[in-house]
């Protein structure tokens, strides 16, 4: 992909100036159930955010891009500006790395609603969102599989980020997804991964009796992510048999959530939950809040993301009451998942 970016990027770039703004964003997500086997050939039902990243790109004719994030800036200049520096600019430092663009020749502006940290993908929404904008301004399109192995690519390899697979394609296509992800359990070249299956359950299940919210401790996929995959890797039976449970628990799932079969999909739920306890891959500020919303009354509750802190997902019967009794206890960042659109990219006139 990157040599096809190359190839075209000279005649794209004298047409780019014209080409007006580029207008790009996604959602973040929550896992309902089966993460965190999208890495190790398993299945996952998730549920896109109301909560986006965006990204607007504007053509330029000065060589050079310019960032700004926030109420930050900086500019990438030259060919040793796009080296990573472990700072917010890295996400456009890795993509324009990918694709081997180091013309410029554009600025870039970004901002989300997506909790940072907070196992919800949001640093996936922004890579997306700026994969997809760049891609437009250099006139180079493909289906939206291709793009989210792209996005993982990205992630895996340039952010050096240990990662599934779950949160590109969330980021990608958006809704609530059933997500089957056989013979992706080993990482390969982009030119030799076989695509996700993916089957959207929102026009049958419009809503969900669910909330999602925050521990009030951040976390960071990587550390709590790659010492399980190197327990995977070696064999560990506990984390192999584990992690295979947990795709049926999703499977099975299935059927519970278009049944509407809540009390079902709670039960397994909360297996999903033990399991990753068991293996270590929870942490107290999930476990203590876990307890609390099943205390409250939930069907089940679990982790939405990788562990160690952000966001739990549980379902319950009335979840506008389970989010006032969360808040008397002091729980207050609540998100209400609503499927909604994955990525969108537009452009609109200077």
């Amino acid at each position: 992909m990157a040599e096809k970016v190359r190839k075209g990027t000279q005649a794209r770039l004298a047409e780019s100036g014209t080409g007006g703004v580029i207008i790009a964003s996604a959602p973040g997500r929550a896992g309902i159930i089966g993460n965190p086997t999208d890495g190790y050939g398993g299945s996952v039902i998730s549920c896109s955010l109301q909560e986006r990243a965006h990204v607007r790109l504007v053509p330029g004719k000065a060589p050079g891009v310019r960032l700004t994030m926030s109420d930050e800036a900086a500019e990438l200049a030259g060919r040793s500006d796009y080296h990573l520096r472990g700072d917010r600019f890295d996400l456009v430092r890795a993509v324009l790395s990918y694709l081997r663009h180091y013309d410029g020749g554009f600025s870039i502006s970004t901002r989300t609603d997506v909790p940072v940290s907070a196992g919800l993908a949001g640093s996936t929404a922004l890579l997306v969102a700026i994969v997809a904008a760049v891609l437009e301004h250099l006139g180079v399109r493909h289906h939206r599989h291709y793009l989210a192995e792209v996005a993982r690519v990205i992630e895996l390899n340039y952010m050096k980020t240990q990662c599934g697979y779950q949160d590109a394609y969330m980021a990608v296509f958006g809704g609530l997804q059933y997500m089957d992800f056989r013979d992706k359990e080993f990482y390969r070249e982009l030119s030799r991964e076989v695509y996700a299956t993916m089957e959207p359950l929102g026009e049958m299940v419009a809503e969900l009796p669910a909330v999602v919210v925050h521990t009030g401790h951040e976390r960071h996929s990587g550390s709590v992510l790659r010492p399980i995959r190197e327990r995977w890797l070696e064999g560990d039976r506990g984390v192999v048999e584990g992690y295979r449970r947990i795709g049926q628990l999703c499977r099975q799932g299935k059927r519970a959530l278009l049944d509407r079969d809540w009390p079902t999909l709670g039960r397994l739920m909360n297996e999903n939950h033990a399991v990753q306890r068991e293996l270590g891959a929870s942490g107290p500020a999930n476990d203590e809040l876990v307890e609390r919303c099943l205390h409250q009354g939930c069907w089940g509750a679990k982790l939405a993301g990788a562990g160690g802190g952000g966001h739990i997902v549980a379902l319950h019967p009335e979840p506008g009451e389970l989010v006032l009794r969360l808040a008397e206890d002091g729980y207050t960042r609540v998100i209400r998942p609503k499927p909604s659109a994955g990525l969108t990219v537009s452009r609109e006139s200077h």
